[in-house]
């Protein structure tokens, strides 16, 4: 996006390059990488940084405002509340559509949020390893507040192991070996010291948690939570010693009940310039918008774009048996704008954040950038394309 850092990048990339780029992060992750590397990374011009920050900001005095906790607790779905929420998310991740205004400026426009972890451990590793292997211009940065990838390391140990031994500490999935972010489980654990366990492993002992490595048996006594467990209904037959709703005696980094608080969710109490209009399917008692064409349908309770439905109509909106768990939004059109050497190419930026229990605002730490050129965002709107994909973004 930005001009300058673009033009660079364009004119000294080349296939080999790319390859070989893709090949080093193989061999440092055998087996591990499960989704495809965008040949580019984003260059984000100042003021469009500027942009994004400014709506951020919006969305967390939203967030921090009074009674905001008290407006989502239908968020969490019966039987899934888990014991020993904390005061608020320990993690935000807010997607922007990089669009442009009527006057051809690029803007930021909001997709969705989440009070979840992201892809932390991994972005940093890949945006180092574009430094590796590509030319990025010096006073272009891929993370906040830290000046290099050590400093950001001890920002991100400090907030998830807290005061705690690593190997009390757990990064908790189900079945990690066979997500499609595993590459981020195995650099976490090679950046904190901390392992990937699956929730079928865990051992409760009264209020106290476990689990064996090496036979030995740990008490478990934070939980760096990666596990939606929404999920685990996939799995109806799994059998477990320790279930989720079960009262112990951990620590949740990433307690699982701020999933849902801050999710689509709180979209329709969010409003302002980067935020399109949304609200809740009931909220039109049946008197729905005449330019259905304009707006995406949403259910509350889904991740990783599943269940979305960008060609709405009235009978489908009327047909849903709860309306007040889905959400009409007004589309957005993502602009076109990184220029590949075949074409345009829209993009999405993910600012990500962390949020110390005693601190009193989250605080930007890193971002990813997703690449396409399918009628969304996704691996599967965007086979047998070049120059799409997962990506990191480098700010000016």
């Amino acid at each position: 996006m930005q001009k300058e850092a673009r033009e660079a990048f364009n004119r000294l990339f080349t296939e080999k390059k790319y390859q070989e780029f893709v090949k080093s992060i193989e061999a440092s992750f055998p087996g591990s990488l499960d989704f495809r590397v965008a040949e580019t990374p984003v260059f984000v011009p100042a003021d469009l940084k500027a942009k994004l920050l400014e709506a951020s900001e919006d969305i967390i005095a939203t967030i921090l405002s009074d009674g905001f906790k008290e407006k989502n607790d239908r968020a969490v779905p019966p039987g899934q509340r888990v014991p020993g929420e904390n005061a608020h998310s320990s993690f935000l991740a807010i997607d922007y559509a990089i669009c442009k205004d009527e006057s051809g400026e690029l803007v930021p426009q909001l997709i969705e949020l989440q009070g979840f972890p992201s892809i932390f451990g991994y972005q940093a590793f890949l945006s180092e390893s574009f430094r590796k292997h590509f030319d990025v211009p010096e006073n272009f940065d891929y993370c906040f507040g830290a000046d290099s990838y050590e400093t950001y390391a001890k920002k991100l140990k400090r907030l998830i192991l807290g005061n705690e031994d690593p190997e009390n500490v757990i990064l908790l999935e189900i079945f990690p070996d066979k997500q499609k972010t595993r590459i981020d489980f195995e650099v976490t654990e090679q950046m904190l010291g901390i392992k990937p366990v699956c929730y079928t492993k865990l051992i409760r002992e009264g209020r106290q948690l476990f689990y064996y490595q090496n036979g030995r048996k740990i008490q478990v006594k934070r939980i760096y939570n990666r596990l939606i467990f929404d999920d685990l209904l996939n799995y109806p037959e799994l059998q477990t010693n320790y279930h989720f709703t079960d009262d112990v005696d951990v620590a949740w980094v990433g307690h699982p009940n701020w999933f849902f608080r801050i999710s689509k969710f709180i979209m329709p109490y969010l409003s302002g310039k980067y935020v399109p209009e949304t609200r809740f399917v009931s909220d039109y008692q049946n008197d729905f918008p005449s330019d259905l064409e304009n707006y995406v349908l949403k259910p509350l309770f889904s991740f990783a774009g599943s269940g979305v439905n960008l060609h709405v109509t009235r009978p489908i909106l009327k047909a849903l048996p709860d309306p007040q768990n889905y959400i009409l939004q007004k589309k957005v059109k993502y602009e076109p704008i990184i220029q590949a050497p075949d074409g345009l190419v829209k993009c999405e930026i993910r600012l990500m954040y962390g949020w110390e229990d005693k601190a009193a605002k989250p605080e930007l730490l890193i971002s990813l950038s997703r690449l396409s050129r399918g009628e969304m965002i996704g691996v599967r709107f965007n086979k047998d394309f070049t120059w799409v994909g997962g990506s990191a973004t480098f700010f000016e």
